[in-house]
């Protein structure tokens, strides 16, 4: 007597898993891994913060393994010298991109930036952003907008802490640091604020946001069906919400681009937005890559460095040794009589060491984005097939204690004691990748986050919310791609210069 159909299909599903399973271990030297599920692979044994989760599985199966998210096969790395063969040795072999069906969408099939596979279509967009959008000229002659924005911040925060109601009670410092990162990008981008001190938005900046809301929420709508083919047939992708996405992000580019057109023939002012328009036919960059390269920037660069600010000032809560020391160079470098500017950066090695040691301990993509294989590839003696995702756990490179002396404690002078590089040269701290991956703005990611925490430091004292103790900070993560805290931190801002010099001179 047959078999009825509802049981013949799962006996079927798991008769071809393990003829897979045989047919890949007898094909390809993978790298070992947890016993995976017919069907589902790992995914339910994957915690929530990946890269802590996947920390700890290199400490069981070794600094190479395999987890697959369902059928599809991911390899992880989690030491340097691995780091190194992926985005060095093996880079040009291992610098597509995997995209997920909503990425697929929102990026219109890689013709973006961030989500273009390698080749000549990547290689011309990642020229502009280097020789272009990211060069020491163009970061320079926009120095004065970073300014702008993070003296903004230190008159909000002196304003709310010196204020009747706010004098020494505990602010939520992520709220101030935010409002600096958003207004800061848009107008870099889109030589446009629109958010003002108090963190409020016009309404344009309420339709931009919430542009930028939808494709966080586009990106995060993954199915099972992404990592198993056969069942998308099932779970059909979501054709709408892209959709909206792309024509409401569309409608909201022209109108800006239009906006600028004109004003490039009134001013000089040089936004990211009137480079690509002006380098548009030199580049022949159609308008989908236009648009996408200006969003993949924006998405790039909205949260990371408030991210990173925040992450080091909850360090320096707990250190305050730290803070001693840094504010003790700000004074004799800059003294009391003026603000600092980037251009003091070069005379303050402790602050700088400070944030090289804040990307160390936080990244702020742990894991990077997900690179693809685009043919068979050896990583540490084992076989990488064609179309496995690639990841790098930074996180956990940058805690190695085989590295790292005391890796998980917050000492900057060990920038001072060695000379290490963080833009990609040296495979023991990536926050920004390597190779033809890495990040085009890490420059201005590293000026603008020195410049956040240098003034924060150099105009107030800080210390805990009442009633905690350093110790007691929560450094928690929050799940997601970017490691935001899990708690936003309190603290109390005491200011400690004269308060002229909490006075903002914004040119917005």
């Amino acid at each position: 007597m047959p078999l009825p159909i509802p049981i013949l299909i799962p006996i079927s599903i798991v008769i071809i898993f393990l003829i897979y399973t045989l047919y890949k271990s007898l094909r390809f030297k993978l790298p070992p891994g947890p016993r995976r599920l017919p069907v589902v692979g790992n995914l339910y044994d994957v915690a929530p913060l990946k890269f802590r989760c996947f920390a700890d599985w290199a400490n069981k199966y070794g600094p190479i393994f395999s987890v697959y998210y369902g059928s599809q096969l991911n390899v992880v790395v989690c030491k340097p010298e691995l780091a190194k063969e992926v985005l060095k040795d093996n880079d040009q072999l291992l610098a597509d991109r995997y995209r997920s069906r909503p990425a697929e969408k929102i990026s219109k099939d890689g013709t973006d930036f961030i989500w273009a596979d390698y080749g000549p279509h990547y290689v011309k967009v990642r020229k502009l952003c280097t020789v272009e959008l990211f060069s020491p000229k163009r970061l320079e002659a926009l120095r004065p907008v970073r300014e702008d924005e993070v003296t903004d911040m230190i008159q909000a925060l002196f304003d709310a802490s010196t204020s009747p109601e706010g004098a020494g009670k505990s602010l939520v410092l992520r709220e101030f640091l935010s409002t600096v990162s958003f207004n800061n990008i848009t107008r870099l981008i889109l030589g446009k604020r629109y958010m003002d001190l108090k963190g409020s938005l016009n309404e344009e900046g309420q339709e931009f946001k919430g542009i930028a809301m939808d494709r966080i929420k586009i990106s995060m709508n993954i199915s099972l069906a992404e990592y198993v083919p056969w069942l998308r047939w099932f779970f059909k992708v979501d054709n709408v919400g892209p959709a909206k996405y792309l024509d409401r992000r569309e409608v909201f580019t022209r109108k800006i681009m239009e906006e600028r057109n004109v004003a490039l023939m009134n001013e000089n002012k040089q936004h990211f937005v009137d480079a690509l328009l002006s380098l548009q036919k030199q580049y022949d960059l159609s308008e989908d890559t236009v648009v996408g390269l200006l969003w993949d920037m924006i998405a790039a660069g909205m949260d990371t460095t408030a991210v990173i600010a925040e992450w080091t000032m909850a360090e320096l809560l707990r250190h305050p040794r730290v803070i001693q020391k840094a504010q003790e160079e700000l004074d004799r470098v800059i003294g009391s009589d003026r603000v600092m500017s980037e251009a003091d950066f070069i005379n303050l090695p402790y602050l700088q060491a400070l944030t090289k040691e804040a990307l160390r301990l936080h990244p702020s993509t742990p894991l990077m984005l997900p690179h693809r294989a685009s043919t068979n590839v050896k990583v540490g003696g084992y076989d990488i097939p064609k179309d496995t995702i690639v990841h790098v756990n930074v996180w956990a490179i940058g805690r190695d204690p085989d590295v790292w002396k005391n890796p998980l404690e917050f000492r900057p002078e060990r920038f001072l004691e060695e000379d290490i590089d963080v833009k990609g040269n040296d495979f023991r701290v990536l926050p920004f990748g390597a190779g033809r991956r890495i990040c085009p703005g890490a420059q201005l990611g590293i000026n603008m986050v020195t410049s956040m925490l240098g003034h924060l430091l150099h105009h107030f004292n800080w210390s805990p919310a009442p009633g905690v103790k350093p110790e007691e900070i929560d450094i928690t993560e929050r799940p997601g791609a970017v490691s935001f805290m899990l708690n936003p931190l309190h603290c109390v801002a005491t200011p400690r210069l004269p308060a002229h010099l909490y006075k903002s001179q914004s040119t917005a």
